[in-house]
């Protein structure tokens, strides 16, 4: 329980933007997120990156504290087929991104965005794969002591869940609720294909998430 509290504090801190952009943030500048200016939006990510660190490394010294729990402990040598695994995870993310946007999504995002925004929000999309990652590496954990079957991805489809509805509500949109739930499966997936790694998970999943 203590493992799925975890993965449920670091899905908190995503609601944490919602907090800002909907909340506090309309107080400061006067409007809504949808007339801020580059300068506004380039704080409000700074915001959230920083709110989203500070929840990461708590739920990442709690788990070692409490549970005694170390995600970055040393892990096997990875084989041929989990990395056939994650090549398949990548162009998954990437197809879908591409009938989503019309395009390549780093290319669509340049171009809308230019190189400003375009690299603080990059710095936010790091930040937020970090609480991904732990979503999925903390439930992972909560459901194969429960259930035991550790190939089943069962952090991916939490995470799926959970993203899913947080896009649906957001967006709304059921259309990106379910994408939600694809994306967060297929990134349960691929930290099982990298071994439970997470230096090697994190660097495949922001590759999955800005591809």
């Amino acid at each position: 329980m203590q493992f799925l509290l975890l993965a449920l504090v670091a899905f908190g801190g995503l609601g944490l933007e919602a907090l800002l952009a909907y909340c506090l943030e309309p107080l400061l500048y006067g409007c809504g997120m949808q007339d801020w200016n580059t300068g506004q939006m380039i704080v409000h990510w700074i915001l959230t990156c920083i709110s989203w660190g500070l929840v990461a490394c708590y739920a990442v010294r709690d788990a070692k504290k409490s549970c005694g729990f170390d995600l970055f402990a040393e892990k096997r040598p990875m084989r041929h087929l989990q990395w056939a695994g994650i090549a398949f995870s990548i162009a998954v993310a990437v197809i879908v991104h591409y009938l989503d946007w019309g395009g390549l999504k780093i290319v669509e995002e340049f171009e809308k965005k230019g190189a400003l925004l375009f690299t603080f929000q990059h710095i936010y999309y790091a930040f937020e794969t970090v609480l991904f990652l732990l979503i999925i590496v903390f439930a992972q954990k909560a459901f194969e002591t429960w259930f035991r079957h550790p190939d089943i991805p069962y952090g991916g489809i939490i995470c799926g869940l959970t993203w899913g509805f947080a896009h649906t509500f957001t967006k709304g949109s059921l259309s990106a609720g379910m994408e939600g739930i694809l994306f967060g499966f297929l990134m349960g997936a691929a930290y099982l294909f990298a071994g439970r790694d997470v230096r090697k998970a994190y660097v495949v999943l922001l590759v999955m998430f800005i591809l």
